[in-house]
């Protein structure tokens, strides 16, 4: 290979990339914005029940009776498995570099979780968003939330679609309860456990969501 073959080579792959991660971010600060919105609109009526709180330019979270949700963008772009599914769309067999996409991830945990410190506590991812060149998109999640693998190819970034996957999360998260504990798990404790308030700890807290982080099924 000459060098100026290399260079150009180079040169292709980190615009590729650099064009995915922008589209990436300026997808993430429309679901930042979207989110804002979409609470004060529900506090404008339900104030003590919801609030939004801005952490950083790749992390915001938003809360909702006793529920959080975390939407977070890594600042990688990465390629797809050559067995992923994504990768036998005729949309991507027609241009490779579709393939490429950016990630933003969403999590649920409970409020009380933070709250409290109850650092052993689980949260649950509900989905994976990637966002590719073209800034079309689909989410790897369940069907509440997510969209199928073929709709990649016209699902595209805009206001109304962040709207429907913020308010489908908040939806979905909403309607899973807590569950105890098994007896077995919890029926013993330490006089040390005791007298450290530490109890708590033992008790580890989580919604069962059931997902599965796999893709959707027709």
């Amino acid at each position: 290979m000459e060098y100026k073959e290399l260079g150009e080579a180079i040169k292709k792959k980190s615009d590729l990339l650099c064009l995915v991660l922008e589209n990436t971010k300026e997808s993430f600060r429309l679901l930042k914005a979207t989110a804002k919105s979409i609470i004060d609109e529900l506090k404008t009526e339900y104030s003590e029940y919801f609030s939004f709180t801005d952490k950083s330019e790749f992390e915001f979270e938003i809360r909702f009776g006793t529920d959080l949700l975390i939407f977070s963008m890594n600042k990688n772009v990465y390629e797809f498995s050559r067995l992923h599914e994504v990768m036998k769309l005729p949309y991507i067999k027609e241009d490779k570099e579709r393939s490429f996409s950016g990630v933003i991830s969403i999590y649920n945990f409970l409020t009380d979780s933070f709250d409290y410190n109850r650092d052993y506590d689980i949260g649950y991812m509900i989905g994976r968003m990637f966002i590719n060149k073209d800034k079309h998109y689909f989410i790897e999640g369940k069907r509440e939330v997510g969209l199928l693998y073929s709709s990649f190819n016209t699902s595209v970034v805009d206001e109304a679609s962040v709207k429907s996957i913020i308010m489908s999360s908040m939806e979905y998260v909403n309607n899973f309860n807590l569950l105890t504990p098994p007896f077995d798990q919890v029926k013993e404790v330490t006089v040390g456990e005791i007298k450290q308030k530490s109890i708590e700890k033992r008790f580890i807290t989580a919604k069962r969501l059931g997902f599965e982080f796999q893709q959707d099924k027709e």
